[in-house]
């Protein structure tokens, strides 16, 4: 009578694997928007090799300013963390180190935009038709 059981519990461990594989197919989350983008830019634009060039260079640029952006808002969180420790509550001190956290990020927001503009500029007018598209999709889709 063991032999039923294994039988049992081989079939239950089989349709448990299946059942990861098909929810893993039908309910894996988008790509983050910054993939999104990646893609589009690299591979469905079919760029040329002077915009390739043109690009790479505008993100390495980029990288360098986003690192910055996000080391000053890391150094923010420090601060505010520890002006939250100080006040035990919603003080001054508290007040300036979410000012300053919200300059950053903003700085950061428009460097981005300045960068996605960059890049618009090396694109021929069908691909920037393209990007706007994903652009404008990427600022109004639902948030995940």
């Amino acid at each position: 009578m063991a032999r039923p059981s294994y039988l049992i519990v081989l079939f239950a461990f089989l349709a448990a694997i299946a059942g990861v594989f098909i929810g893993r197919l039908l309910f894996t989350p988008e790509p983050p928007i910054e993939n999104r983008f990646h893609t589009l830019i690299h591979h469905e634009l079919k760029l040329d090799a002077a915009q390739t060039a043109r690009i790479e260079a505008l993100e390495r640029s980029f990288a360098a300013r986003q690192t910055g952006y996000e080391q000053e808002m890391r150094d923010d969180n420090r601060r505010l963390a520890a002006a939250i420790q100080a006040e035990k509550g919603y003080g001054p001190h508290v007040a300036d180190a979410v000012d300053r956290s919200h300059h950053a990020m903003g700085m950061l927001q428009k460097e981005t935009l300045r960068h996605l503009f960059a890049m618009r500029a090396v694109l021929r007018p069908d691909q920037a038709q393209r990007f706007d598209k994903a652009m404008v999709d990427a600022l109004t889709a639902p948030q995940q």
